[in-house]
């Protein structure tokens, strides 16, 4: 499955925020998920550890879209609907500027 996040950014900073956010991704997951990442240009590889289950995603970062991409074993399929939707209520909090909030 695949989101599009829209923004108005440029890549290099719509990278910057997506890294500064990252704790945010990981508050969305249930207790005791684990994440990997890193950045392969502009493309964000992600390797999450969940519910015995390991998920591949990726955020492709764009001019103006992110596009988040999501592959689900089949035995969370089931809850493909409810990630989607779940993508595009938090994606855009991931592209927020948080370094006045640590300044």
């Amino acid at each position: 499955m695949s989101v599009d996040v829209p923004h108005r950014l440029g890549a290099a900073e719509a990278k910057r925020r997506i890294s500064g956010n990252m704790d945010k991704l990981e508050a969305q997951l249930p207790p005791g998920a684990q994440v990997s990442s890193r950045w392969e240009g502009d493309r964000l590889a992600l390797r999450i550890g969940v519910l015995g289950q390991t998920i591949d995603a990726a955020i492709d970062v764009e001019e103006g879209l992110a596009r988040v991409t999501v592959i689900l074993p089949p035995a969370l399929a089931f809850f493909g609907k409810a990630i989607e939707a779940g993508l595009r209520r938090a994606g855009p909090a991931m592209l927020e500027d948080r370094s006045k909030d640590r300044a």
